[in-house]
């Protein structure tokens, strides 16, 4: 079975909602507010995966809302979406990407390393007010610099 990497269309919001909420629901993700996502679908056209690479400022961009239905984990599908996010944040010339994650051992397989969260600027934080986990977060802070990768 292939599997396709493209961005998300409108028709494609439904699903991407369904697919990220049912983590945020098990409190691992925060819940959908949608963007323009990158997805994986199978021939069949059904939405395996999903993840967005949002913009925080001029040079950090951060992987947001990566989730892979179960049904199709451990088939490459989330190292697609983080590879399209990574190659996206080079063609638009952002040196730094992050993510808030529950998997820092996945991230680091792309050569994401732990950060201090005080590390990232407050901007960052805007979403996490609206968290039910906030103040105590318990997500761990990855960045990958691509200067380092040199």
């Amino acid at each position: 079975m292939t599997h396709q990497t493209r961005k998300a269309q409108l028709d494609d919001v439904k699903n991407i909602h369904r697919l990220v909420n049912r983590f945020a629901d098990q409190g691992r993700m925060l819940a959908l507010s949608l963007s323009e996502f990158t997805v994986v679908s199978g021939d069949d056209g059904r939405l395996l995966g999903c993840c967005v690479l949002h913009i925080v400022w001029e040079d950090l961009a951060e992987v947001r809302s990566l989730a892979v239905a179960e049904d199709a984990q451990h088939r490459g599908i989330g190292a697609q979406l983080v590879q399209a996010c990574l190659q996206e944040a080079r063609a638009l010339g952002v040196p730094r990407v992050f993510a808030l994650t529950y998997v820092p051992d996945y991230f680091a397989r792309f050569g994401f390393a732990p950060v201090d969260k005080s590390t990232l600027p407050h901007k960052v934080w805007a979403d996490c007010v609206k968290c039910p986990k906030f103040p105590d977060c318990d997500e761990v802070a990855v960045a990958l610099d691509f200067a380092s990768e040199a």
